[in-house]
């Protein structure tokens, strides 16, 4: 078997370079009609060559990881996660590190913090060190243009983990769950429990997003404004604290703490006089324990019962939430799936097969559409958290208690 791949390896560097050869010499722009040009693009008024260079550097990184393979070894690989500090991005890194290993790789993971300069450095690390593919969950998604392009320049893949890389083209791959969806599975569940469809209302409501500059909580946010925005406008449901734009819901860094301090002041604003809420939308577990804990020492819950909380991760606090009857549901995004499918594309690009992907369309990050590989979220309640978590081996009994 590795003769065979060897022997591949041989015919696709021997066309490589045949390629290569061919693509050699001069050209006469067709736009301004200068000769003698050697670049693929014109030296005076920069048109393209009709018979560009190609660019031979994947190509021939390719090979060379499938050479490696060939031969038994373990291809290097890195991970960066932008906290260990998020119980969810822990768990992330744990499965992707036993999965890389049992997939022949040998992963590098590391946490960068929540700070930019730190996951800079770390993937620059991995890279220098001969990383063949690198999976990146980033802090700030436009901030690592630096590092993709010497992870171009070395031949490593770049897989975006649940948050797209923009303003760069060498972004590989995107794995991800459907996060449009997300939003729309949270407001979809809001419209449900109030029965907005069939009744008068007016119900009241709040919406706290997530990290202003994580394209994901745009969408998670978006999602749930595309079911209850209609509602909003009929007034059949009633932003009190009138904040419904994104840049006046977010939360820096999706952290439990700001969310509380922005629902305290809400609280303290237009709830004072006794109104009753009856939902808050959140776009994750994070920000729905902050509203939480805001509610819980500034609403009156025994008069009014808890409204109606979102979230997203089923973290395990936020699960104790759900059966004690604080949060209403929690969007389930089987990490275990999302971390299998960025280790299956790994093992692709590391075997040169096709990769797998189903989403050629949708997420554009300036520079490229990325091809992308989209899970489905499922919903997480106190009722069927145990099949869900329990049952599933994502959770025992005694992480819940």
């Amino acid at each position: 078997m590795h003769k065979l791949i060897l022997f591949v390896v041989l015919l696709f560097v021997i066309s490589s370079c045949f390629a290569l050869g061919n693509a050699e010499g001069t050209w006469d722009c067709p736009q301004c009609g200068r000769k003698g040009n050697t670049d693929n693009y014109c030296e005076n008024c920069a048109h393209p060559s009709p018979t560009p260079t190609p660019d031979l550097s994947s190509e021939t990184a390719a090979a060379e990881t499938a050479i490696i393979a060939a031969k038994g070894e373990k291809v290097k690989s890195g991970v960066s996660m932008p906290t260990d500090s998020l119980q969810r991005w822990n768990e992330d890194g744990k499965n992707m590190e036993k999965m890389l290993n049992e997939a022949g790789f040998e992963p590098v993971v590391q946490y960068a913090s929540n700070d930019v300069s730190i996951q800079l450095k770390q993937i620059e690390t991995m890279i220098d060190d001969g990383a063949k593919v690198l999976i990146i969950a980033a802090i700030d998604a436009s901030s690592l243009r630096q590092a993709l392009d010497k992870a171009a320049e070395k031949g490593c893949k770049v897989i975006a983990y649940d948050r797209l890389l923009y303003d760069n083209v060498h972004v590989d791959y995107y794995v991800t769950f459907s996060n449009f969806k997300v939003g729309v599975v949270q407001g979809e569940f809001v419209e449900k429990a109030l029965d907005l469809a069939n009744t008068e209302g007016p119900f009241t409501i709040e919406f706290t997003a997530g990290e202003p500059c994580d394209n994901n909580a745009g969408l998670f946010f978006s999602g749930a404004m595309s079911v209850l925005k209609k509602y909003i406008e009929e007034g059949k449901v009633v932003v009190i604290s009138g904040q419904t734009e994104f840049a006046d819901v977010a939360t820096p860094s999706w952290k439990s703490e700001n969310a509380q301090m922005r629902a305290e002041k809400i609280l303290s604003t237009y709830y004072a006089d006794g109104r009753k809420l009856d939902a808050w939308v959140c776009s994750n577990d994070t920000t729905a324990y902050g509203i939480t804990n805001a509610l819980e020492a500034n609403y009156d819950i025994w008069t009014y019962g808890w409204p109606i909380i979102t979230g997203q991760d089923c973290d395990k606090a936020n699960v104790r939430n759900m059966i004690a009857g604080k949060q209403a549901m929690s969007v389930f995004k089987d990490t275990r799936t999302l971390a299998a499918q960025a280790v299956k594309i790994a093992g692709q690009i590391l075997k040169g097969e096709e990769v797998d992907v189903n989403d050629r369309e949708t997420y554009d990050n300036n520079k490229k559409v990325v091809p992308s590989f989209l899970c489905d979220p499922v919903i997480g309640t106190a009722e069927n958290y145990k099949e869900l978590l329990i049952d599933s081996g994502y959770y025992t009994e005694d992480d819940l208690k």
